[in-house]
């Protein structure tokens, strides 16, 4: 019998990569069919809140309130090391001018705009697709913008100036801890022994893309939004590397150190003790 798993993730280069061997069947799934679905993150958070999927990529942020029904798998992790998301605007800011100011944000249950919030509390927000922030901010729809995905490495190509690295300033807060951002989950009513099975083939899935890189760079390449071979190589690198394969005890400290800092600042409304798939 063929159990069917729904695998949920954003349509970017670094899930691309990531799941370019479940994908394109590079690896024995032992009959189970996996069917991908791929969505914005902040839609898939939404999704995730109503337990709509087997296993899905969500934000860190958003675990907090899905932790009674997924538990977080120990690999597919987007960690970033001292980089993360940016704000941007049209001319030159600082933290100080922040507050007041309309900024775009990709979602509120995203993990940067978790970070934002910690960063400067007093800002004004509004939900941007997290692909269209870059020609908002441009146009005047906003006075800053803050970019997740590929938008990373492009926002100067438009134009804009940086006004911060959000992980950047994380690891200078956390002592060099990575900022959390995102991380695959899966649902607990499937039952230990399918989690362990599923949990294998998604990180089998990350392995065999990093030790086929080449391949794998070239399938990411379709979903890179205009960036080129050079700046999807960047991108990937950035958010799938050994950290993925392992959160390991820094990436582990790092993700219940961010939700802790978000109920400590009010922004998370009950503390959330994680829940590992492989404890």
């Amino acid at each position: 019998m063929t159990t069917t798993i729904r695998v949920a993730h954003s349509p970017d280069s670094d899930d691309a990569f990531m799941f370019y061997a479940l994908a394109t069947d590079k690896i024995d799934t032992a009959g189970i069919k996996y069917v991908h679905e791929l969505q914005d993150i902040e839609t898939l958070n939404r999704r995730a809140l109503a337990a709509e999927l087997e296993v899905t990529a969500v934000s860190i942020h958003a675990y907090a309130y899905l932790s009674d029904k997924y538990a977080l798998l120990p690999h597919g992790a987007s960690m970033g090391e001292g980089y993360g998301p940016r704000l941007v605007a049209r001319k030159p800011l600082k933290r100080a001018d922040l507050p007041g100011l309309r900024i775009a944000v990709p979602g509120t249950l995203t993990s940067a705009f978790l970070a934002l919030k910690l960063y400067c509390p007093n800002v004004d927000t509004h939900v941007v697709p997290f692909d269209e922030i870059i020609d908002h901010v441009k146009a005047g729809g906003a006075d800053v913008g803050l970019l997740i995905h590929e938008g990373q490495l492009t926002y100067g190509d438009e134009g804009l100036h940086l006004v911060e690295d959000l992980g950047m300033w994380w690891a200078t807060e956390t002592g060099g801890l990575p900022l959390p951002l995102g991380g695959n989950v899966i649902r607990k009513d499937l039952g230990p022994d399918l989690m362990r099975k599923v949990s294998r083939h998604l990180r089998d899935s990350i392995a065999y893309g990093l030790e086929h890189r080449t391949a794998a760079l070239a399938h990411a390449q379709a979903y890179g939004r205009g960036l080129d071979d050079a700046q999807t190589d960047e991108f990937v690198g950035m958010y799938v590397n050994q950290r993925t394969l392992d959160y390991g005890a820094e990436g582990r400290k790092a993700v219940q150190l961010l939700l802790d800092r978000g109920f400590e600042a009010g922004l998370i409304p009950h503390r959330v003790s994680v829940e590992w798939a492989d404890d």
